[in-house]
């Protein structure tokens, strides 16, 4: 009988967690058809509707990015439960503004653009040429803001009217690019860090190796930020009807005039023209009811995602084809989710439109800083392959396309980079760090024997040999000469050629395109019209975004993250409940991998290049 104890009751505690395993699916899944039944009720009662005279309200909250990162239940949820973290794809931004400049009952936009959190430059430009399209067909474009970052002024700046808030502030800073340094931390916790690389440009292991930035990184970029900001610039005194120069002058002059103006920044804006007229949130609404037609004490509007939900169901469409791409964030190998290059997930969409025949040619819009060597390179041979089986590629660049991201791009038939995107960085390198010395403070030692001087050899508990940091330093020597080779072959140039603009130096694609590492300088449109010509298409084509298929479940997730359906089902979700499924464990959270992937001898094409 003693025995048996033990099993009864392991019996009765796997009883009892079954019981609460199956009360917690069947609670998650009565929620789930809750959710379901509401959002039915929503459709049909609640969907929006879009009468004449109508202002598209355009006003992206978060960041703006070229896929999403996060899965659709969780962007479900983050709606419904006023998540903070929020993402707004520029595809969907640039859908709507050009499907409402050809829509007779949108009279106009009204741009708020104080919730973007986050955008680079060539994702703003795009934005913005968007909104010179709109406003060329004839309608008007307002911006309201309580006051604006300086991304956020961009957007504003192509407007027709900008009304600010009398308290609010525009302060053009300018771009910077500072790092932490590490070096006299790491000695003092007796870490050895070993760098190997090719190119005195290539600063991105500099901070585990020094305490300050090396002259030649501050030097190239100072170089290529400089670009990027007289770009600026010039965009926001062509959008203003300013002078750049004198613009330029004032914001080296910014202390001087604010205290010329009593420290009130509003009225700084208004005497700089960067702003038409002083407003409250009040005023501005009565300003745009005069301009529109008044509803419901306010002016006729819809929400951009709204009016991409409503107008976003497509027709049957038998056109060929001209898939689109993505490749945003780090190259890493395997199958990685969205927001992530995968060497294999990124390779095997490539592969799936070359193989699809409703597919006559493909864009590659690349928004990636680099990573993992390996993966960047079975991703170029996609590439390579879809070509030679006929099928055109072009690379469209974003707002970062360097190192990994320029190794993946190199073989296309064409290469489109905004003025403002950053690219280049044609360099590699390798990490080591060791801590015997970190190991020995607290008395641990290590020692032992090898069959074989590799056996060991990257142990980080000792110390590294001089002849296998020779090895390593023979590895990257090699990468670095298949990158320049394959650039040089790519772009018809010799090694030597690229080697005198690479080293690991980071260009703007203005730069880029002046050194023939870009062909021309547009946005994506640019690049997909591009593609659509060297397929003889003409303009008798259609775009579709290549990606991983949506469940059902997923596409209903999305449906229901729907701005005018949310609200409904906020109000008839119980507090207690909205508060328990806003817990983090029921969200599916996604990790960017940064890691070595197993690879002792890991190999990086990465750009630390980022500017705010």
């Amino acid at each position: 009988m003693a025995d048996k104890k033990p099993g009864i009751v392991v019996g009765l505690f796997k009883g009892l967690w079954a019981a609460l395993n199956f009360a917690r699916r069947l609670t998650f899944n009565l929620v789930f058809l809750f959710l379901l039944i509401m959002f039915v009720l929503a459709l049909r009662s609640g969907a929006p509707l879009l009468r004449a005279r109508s202002a598209l309200v355009l006003d992206p909250k978060g960041n703006i990015v070229e896929q999403y990162t996060s899965a659709p239940a969780q962007r479900a949820f983050s709606g419904i439960f006023g998540d903070k973290v929020r993402e707004v794809q520029l595809r969907d931004i640039l859908a709507a503004i050009a499907a409402a400049a050809d829509d007779q009952r949108i009279e106009r936009l009204v741009l708020i653009p104080d919730g973007i959190e986050g955008a680079g430059m060539a994702s703003l430009r795009e934005i913005g040429t968007a909104i010179d399209q709109f406003r060329q067909s004839g309608k008007d474009v307002v911006a309201v803001s309580n006051g604006m970052t300086q991304n956020q002024y961009y957007l504003a700046a192509h407007a027709d009217q900008i009304l600010m808030h009398p308290q609010g502030a525009v302060l053009l800073e300018g771009l910077e690019r500072y790092r932490s340094y590490y070096k006299d931390l790491l000695d003092r916790l007796g870490v050895v860090v070993h760098l190997f690389r090719v190119g005195e440009y290539k600063s991105a292991a500099e901070p585990y190796v020094r305490n300050d930035s090396s002259p030649e990184a501050k030097d190239a970029d100072l170089f290529w930020m400089n670009g990027v900001w007289g770009d600026y610039l010039n965009d926001i005194a062509t959008s203003r009807k300013l002078d750049a120069t004198q613009l330029s002058a004032q914001i080296q002059n910014y202390p001087e005039l604010i205290k010329a103006a009593d420290g009130d920044l509003a009225e700084l804006a208004l005497k700089q023209k960067l702003v038409d007229r002083l407003a409250t949130r009040d005023e501005a609404r009565t300003l745009l009811i005069e301009k529109g037609v008044k509803d419901d004490k306010t002016f006729r509007q819809i929400d951009f995602q709204d009016y991409l939900h409503l107008v976003g169901t497509e027709l049957p469409d038998a056109r060929p084809l001209v898939a689109v791409v993505v490749a945003e964030g780090e190259i890493v190998g395997g199958d990685q989710p969205p927001g992530t290059v995968g060497g294999e997930s990124t390779s095997a969409l490539i592969r799936d439109a070359r193989e699809d025949d409703k597919i006559k040619a493909l864009v590659l819009r690349v928004n990636s800083p680099g990573g993992e060597v390996f993966a960047s390179e079975l991703i170029r041979r996609e590439v390579e392959l879809t070509r030679a089986a006929g099928k055109p590629v072009v690379v469209s660049m974003g707002d970062v396309a360097a190192s990994g991201g320029y190794w993946i791009s190199m073989n296309a038939n064409r290469i489109f980079a905004e003025p403002t995107t950053i690219t280049g960085s044609i360099g590699i390198f390798g990490l080591i760090a060791n801590f015997p010395d970190t190991l020995q403070k607290i008395g641990v030692h290590t020692d032992g024997v090898g069959t074989t001087p590799f056996a060991g050899a990257f142990d980080v508990r000792r110390a590294l040999d001089p002849k296998i940091g020779s090895v390593i330093q023979a590895v990257i020597d090699k990468g670095y000469r298949d990158f320049i080779g394959n650039v040089a072959k790519a772009r018809n140039k010799t090694p030597e050629q690229i080697d005198a603009i690479a080293r690991g130096r980071v260009w703007s694609g203005e730069q880029a395109r002046e050194r023939g590492l870009v062909d021309e300088l547009g946005g994506l449109g640019d690049a997909t019209l591009a593609a659509a010509k060297a397929a003889n298409l003409g303009e008798n084509y259609r775009v579709r975004y290549e990606e991983k298929p949506l469940s059902v479940w997923e596409k209903l997730a999305l449906d229901i993250n729907s701005e005018a359906l949310t609200g409904i089902v906020r109000v008839a979700i119980p507090e207690f409940a909205r508060g328990w499924l806003a817990q983090p464990e029921l969200h599916n959270e996604l990790a960017l991998l940064r890691s070595l992937g197993g690879n002792k001898l890991g190999v990086f094409a990465y750009c630390f290049c980022e500017i705010r």
